[in-house]
């Protein structure tokens, strides 16, 4: 069986005489694509979908991201091979470009389990942009090799599950901090999205530096700036050396956000400062599209206790539709082979868990539903046996450290919010996902509190 690599050129087709050094034994099927074919332009621009309800019940989620009739550019190796409507388009696995470079789009379970789990660093994560590294520093996330090994031997201490119980008091606080402020807006419409952003900061905070959200506020806000920073210029194309010449008014604000980052954390260790960012990735994550979800899983006359089967459940589907990270890259450290395909050294690959938690031919046609219930005979069922499918934290070596703490986070606050509370989404709510390095609302959550009156 030949696996087919798809080139799929912005507006243009062509074959570039690098990636003719692509060695097969049968040989390589190349299959040639342009935008102007109706079925890449829905992947290319994806058009506003919103959320639909199913009149059977669940609730039909969109990938489209277009907002307010503004169709917003969307890198196509982040949706990868299925259209909205499903349809699979270039195969499992092919090329896609940026700029004038190709990377290798990989969505075939078994080659995405060869990559992660690889354990003799032939795919090693690849070096960061500038605007990363000012973001992440020389730690867990952009080290390799030996240093790489240590801090993350820290980092599995600091998130051990004995740690992670000393920190539940904490987390209970700071859910408790955010319920108080709620009682001012019983029946009115807040914004969840940015009540849960100061939640998990609120609980990093307190679980790695001691303090509250409060005294760590510019901290949080400077990481967010610098996030905003490194979103608007992920896909622009930097001529080597030109930024040592010439700054923009991002270089500028960046070296600023940076230095004031590191002045506000001086006193404190390096590990923890990672611990903040680190959480800021992935604390959130569910909780930003929960409320949606949670709306649509439990009518209002419901009961409103869950069980511990259901939160799992309910977790898992919201990071399957919404997982934190939409794309992950690695590169090709040498030569290698991969299944069938023999790679040459410093390519770039690409895994899009956004289009592969998507695709039909694994989740099934109900894959854009929100169906907790597909979790309920394990992972294996759910996937089709195709386990390694389901990536919301990665897999292997350098999967998320942070996972059992964001997990745990949002199962308290679940817990806590649903004793008091149950809601409804508010009209003014636009479903409109996009990625600032997460996935996340771009215009918000908005709900509708009410208190529960228990007798």
């Amino acid at each position: 069986m030949v696996t087919k690599v798809t080139f799929v050129g912005p507006g243009f087709t062509r074959k570039p005489p690098k990636y003719e050094r692509f060695i097969h034994p049968s040989g390589l099927g190349f299959t040639k694509a342009h935008v102007t074919h109706p079925e890449l332009k829905c992947t290319f621009k994806l058009e506003i979908i919103g959320v639909k309800k199913n009149p059977k019940g669940p609730m039909y989620i969109s990938l489209g991201v277009m907002t307010k009739g503004t169709i917003i550019e969307v890198n196509v190796s982040e949706l990868g091979l299925v259209t909205p409507a499903g349809k699979i388009v270039w195969g499992m696995n092919y090329l896609s470009w940026h700029g004038p470079e190709a990377h290798l789009v990989v969505t075939e379970p078994n080659l995405v389990k060869e990559i992660f789990n690889n354990k003799d660093g032939a795919f090693p994560k690849p070096e960061p942009e500038e605007y990363f590294k000012k973001l992440l520093g020389d730690g867990i996330v952009t080290t390799r090799g030996e240093k790489w090994f240590t801090l993350r031997k820290l980092s599995n201490h600091a998130f051990h599950a004995e740690c992670l119980k000393g920190m539940i008091p904490a987390m209970i606080a700071s859910v408790e901090i955010m319920l108080e402020r709620w009682k001012y807006h019983d029946g009115k419409e807040i914004d969840a999205f940015q009540e849960f952003k100061v939640l998990t900061s609120e609980i990093i905070s307190r679980t790695a530096f001691g303090s509250s959200y409060m005294e760590g506020q510019d901290i949080f806000d400077m990481l967010i700036r610098m996030v905003v920073i490194i979103s608007r210029n992920k896909y622009k194309i930097r001529i080597p050396g030109i930024s040592n010449l010439v700054k923009t008014a991002d270089d500028v604000e960046s070296d600023k956000l940076e230095q004031g980052i590191r002045d506000s954390i001086i006193n404190m260790m390096k590990r923890r400062e990672e611990a903040a960012i680190m959480g800021q990735s992935s604390g959130g994550f569910g909780s930003d599209f929960l409320g949606l979800l949670l709306k649509e899983h439990h009518d209002d006359n419901s009961d409103r206790r869950i069980s511990v089967e259901d939160m799992n459940m309910i977790i898992n589907e919201a990071l399957r539709l919404y997982p934190p990270a939409v794309n992950v890259p690695r590169q090709v450290q040498r030569q290698v082979r991969l299944g069938k395909l023999i790679l040459p050294e410093n390519m770039v690959i690409e895994i899009p868990v956004l289009a592969i938690h998507h695709n039909p031919q694994i989740w099934g046609e109900d894959v854009h539903l929100f169906k907790p219930e597909r979790f309920a005979e394990g992972l294996a069922k759910a996937t089709n046996n195709n386990v390694t499918a389901y990536l919301p934290f990665g897999l292997g070596p350098r999967s998320c450290v942070g996972s059992n703490f964001a997990i745990t986070e949002t199962k308290i606050a679940l817990s806590m919010i649903l004793q008091r509370y149950q809601f409804t989404l508010s009209p003014t709510y636009v479903h409109s996902p996009i990625t600032l390095i997460t996935l996340c609302p771009q215009h918000g959550l908005q709900i509708r509190l009410q208190p529960l009156h228990l007798g």
